[in-house]
């Protein structure tokens, strides 16, 4: 086998074309995330990005999407912000792992959202839920499966949306929302979420709110950005911004204006997207890894996604060990176990309210 490693504005259109027939060819590899366009945008703002491609004679096999950092140290594409990571590949294709890592000059390659039927899935890993929400048999199926699983979730939701509507008036859904007004007032409540909680604020960094603007105006048949939002009175109540393939939604940042929290909106959004979805043709919507209470309340499965890390003998290698994995194996321990999992959950919160405090 050989390899080449190019950066994502390297490749043709020849191999965007491959790689597009290599994904359509798995449904297991049926994520945006996945797709070459994804690369691509991402390359356009992380100069670091590559991409291994993978030959067996003259045939391509394989495309494998990473970022090359300092020391050697390999993570995916757009790390921190990918629900579904690996190489998209032919079914029958056998890999080194460590070969392929000696071939894009990495000593270690990190991952947490890897998906679990990778070849590049190392022995020794940990496994974690992607809930979905199967939407392959329409929005009406759906519907009939939330009520047997999570009845009272979906009358409270109902009832929620009666009320909202009686006190402030007409509910409006828009799906496929252009207008980056509506995009940067989606931004500006998952910003305000993220202080509340004590979590970093992604959009602080430049890349990151680059990288969404620009796929905000991703629009083609096999991949593109999907905000959608809902109002009452025409004023914005909820909303989503994720990506998609032309069968598959990845959730991706979903806020809410916190004046309306009492009516659930995040719950009213994600009905009524998944109900718009499934008329435009998306099968499946993947809400990503994450203990969060509205994933629990409206999927109907899971999909499997793994974390750890690929580590050939190099220094590079042995300086993330001793920084990365202690960290991680205790940031497991804290979310395997609910009680922890609690506690610090109130304590980022208590941490984002004195930081809220501070700053106004």
């Amino acid at each position: 086998m050989r390899i080449s490693v190019v950066h994502p504005r390297e490749l043709g259109t020849s191999e965007t074309e491959r790689w597009r027939t290599l994904q359509n060819a798995d449904p297991a590899l049926d994520s945006p995330f996945l797709s070459p366009e994804f690369t691509i945008e991402t390359g356009k703002v992380r100069e670091q990005a590559r991409v291994a491609v993978l030959y067996d004679g003259p045939d391509i096999v394989g495309f494998f999407p990473f970022e090359r950092h300092p020391l050697g140290i390999g993570r995916p594409v757009a790390a921190g912000l990918t629900d579904a990571q690996g190489m998209v590949h032919a079914k029958d294709v056998e890999v080194d792992p460590f070969a392929l890592m000696k071939a894009c000059g990495l000593g270690v390659f990190e991952f947490d959202h890897l998906l679990a039927g990778q070849p590049l899935v190392p022995v020794r890993h940990t496994r974690h839920p992607s809930p979905v929400i199967d939407l392959s048999d329409g929005y009406e199926a759906y519907t009939e499966v939330l009520k047997q699983v999570s009845g009272k979730t979906y009358k409270s939701t109902a009832y929620k949306s009666r009320k909202l509507q009686r006190d402030f008036g007409e509910l409006r859904h828009e799906y496929g929302v252009t207008d980056e007004a509506a995009l940067r007032t989606l931004l500006d409540w998952k910003t305000d979420q993220y202080r509340r909680t004590g979590r970093t604020d992604r959009f602080a960094r430049p890349w990151i709110l680059t990288l969404v603007r620009n796929l905000l105006r991703a629009d083609g048949p096999d991949f593109g950005g999907s905000l959608d939002m809902i109002y009452v009175d025409d004023r914005p109540v909820a909303g989503h911004f994720g990506l998609r393939t032309a069968t598959t939604l990845a959730g991706w940042f979903p806020a809410y204006d916190t004046a309306f929290a009492k009516y659930s909106p995040g719950l009213i959004q994600h009905l009524a997207m998944a109900e718009k979805a499934a008329a435009a043709g998306i099968r499946l919507i993947d809400m990503g890894r994450g203990e969060k209470e509205y994933k629990e309340k409206l999927k109907t499965g899971e999909l499997w996604v793994t974390e750890g890390r690929i580590a050939r003998p190099t220094p590079g290698a042995g300086m993330h060990w001793l920084v990365r994995v202690p960290v991680r194996k205790a940031r497991g321990t804290v979310l395997a176990n609910s009680m922890l999992r609690e506690t610090a959950d109130l304590a980022l919160k208590t941490y984002g309210k004195i930081r809220t405090s501070i700053a106004s």
